[in-house]
């Protein structure tokens, strides 16, 4: 007869196994590396009797929320950086795997962990691979667009500021600069066309070369003609200081190329020996950016302030100079610049089509290359430009006679000069003499021409 249980295993279940060190019946389960396995047999009874099972959370839901992860990070890849859409990977594994193991301890929830991760991993990768190539793709049109116009350094703010070039203009302020050959039709009629693509060559890449390394912009090249601005695409702050010594420099330049096309004898007409070019800038806000069609395109600018800035250019010939600016591109000058450029007040003008009075300024030089001889000259010509302004005739042609003396650029020789501010102001002297302005007369000449 069988003896009765124990009391202390009334109404229970148990299980008969091997839990002897180094039996067969012993494995790896959850509480250790070495358990007798019969503990396996007590679990699932137990899980059996509290209902407590494992469950697999159902599979269209985890890819549900995965589908809806990548097309958020998809999102995130189009508007902001890969840095960003790599701490959302990694965000995202950590929050996943923390699902997974609440999951689990608190509601014996299964997830699948393997194939989620590895689809979103590779994800991840096709979506950083796209943005990358979006990347290299945007840099080659940023350098397309502006590579020939901008020296590389404005060209790598460009690309560093990620902004891709697309159709349309914002209105900013900038420095317009204009210059054009003195006389270049004659140019045409006495050289070869090959000659003469040889020499404008030269020159308009020795110009181009100072505009970009002063931070300037090319926007176009008309024939002779070299057409920029300083202060746009990228920000320039101090772009009419740049614009003003961009036109010494080149001004130095040309100077350098007459001398080197006159040593090299025969090969060059003598027109050439004494090319000249005028330059004109304005400073004011106006329309920069890429105009055209939607299949072709050129960053260029536009307003009444790139007009004004062409106007100083063709004006320069009327007021005796090789460099003429506004009052607008002086007091910006000044302000960024101190006074290391020198200007002259040439006068107070309303250039043909506006009615808005513009007070213009010769671009002289540098302050520390500027002669004693040059200095006197600005000084009596300012006293000479009151006497005018005063209507005091004698006097003002008196000191413009004394000034004439003093122009660093005086007419004859081989120099190209035809005329300077202070011979221009006497035979306006002389016209007044010999018939006064109005009563109501203001100093102010009106432009005929462009």
């Amino acid at each position: 007869m069988t003896p009765p249980p124990p009391p202390d295993y009334a109404g229970k279940i148990v299980f008969v196994g091997q839990t002897v060190t180094g039996k067969a019946d012993a494995g790896p389960t959850p509480r250790g590396a070495y358990s007798p396995l019969v503990l396996v047999h007590a679990n699932v009874v137990n899980n059996l009797l509290q209902g407590d099972f494992a469950r697999r959370v159902p599979d269209w839901l985890v890819w549900t929320a995965m589908i809806a992860v990548a097309y958020f990070c998809a999102w995130l890849a189009m508007r902001h950086s890969i840095l960003l859409l790599a701490l959302v990977f990694v965000l995202v594994g950590v929050i996943y795997s923390g699902v997974i193991l609440w999951g689990w301890i608190g509601w014996s929830l299964w997830f699948p962990w393997v194939g989620p991760m590895l689809g979103f991993t590779v994800l991840e990768f096709i979506l950083v691979g796209r943005r990358v190539w979006q990347e290299q793709k945007a840099k080659q049109e940023i350098k397309g667009m502006f590579g020939s116009y901008v020296s590389p350094d404005v060209v790598e703010k460009l690309i560093n500021a990620g902004e891709p070039p697309h159709l349309g203009g914002i209105e900013t302020e900038i420095t317009a600069y204009f210059s054009d050959i003195q006389s270049f039709s004659s140019f045409s009629e006495k050289m070869p066309p090959n000659r003469l693509v040889e020499l404008m060559n030269e020159y308009l890449t020795a110009c181009t070369d100072i505009v970009q390394s002063e931070g300037g912009t090319l926007d176009k090249y008309i024939g002779d003609a070299v057409v920029a601005m300083f202060g746009a695409p990228a920000v320039q702050v101090d772009h009419a200081y740049h614009a003003c010594l961009t036109t010494l420099r080149v001004q130095q330049c040309l100077e350098q190329l007459r001398s080197k096309w006159k040593g090299e004898g025969d090969k060059w007409p003598e027109i050439v020996w004494r090319m000249r070019s005028r330059i004109g800038l304005n400073t004011g806000r106006c329309i920069v950016g890429n105009m055209g069609s939607r299949t072709r395109f050129n960053y260029t600018m536009m307003g009444d302030d790139v007009n004004l800035a062409a106007r100083m250019e063709s004006g320069a010939k009327s007021w005796g100079v090789y460099t003429m600016c506004t009052e607008a591109t002086k007091s910006a000058c000044l302000v960024h610049g101190g006074d290391r450029i020198v200007f002259r007040p040439l006068g107070r003008i309303i250039v043909k089509g506006r009615a808005k009075v513009t007070q213009i300024h010769e671009v002289v030089g540098l302050k520390e290359n500027i002669p004693d001889q040059t200095l006197e000259c600005l000084g009596l010509f300012e006293q000479a430009l009151n006497r005018f302004y005063d209507c005091d005739w004698s006097g003002a042609a008196s000191l413009f006679g004394r000034c004439a003396l003093l122009e660093p650029n005086r007419p004859g020789g081989e120099n190209g000069i035809s005329s300077n501010p202070s011979l221009v102001y006497l035979n306006m002297v002389e016209q007044y003499l010999k018939n006064p302005p109005a009563p109501d007369w203001d100093g102010v000449y009106v432009m005929s021409e462009k």
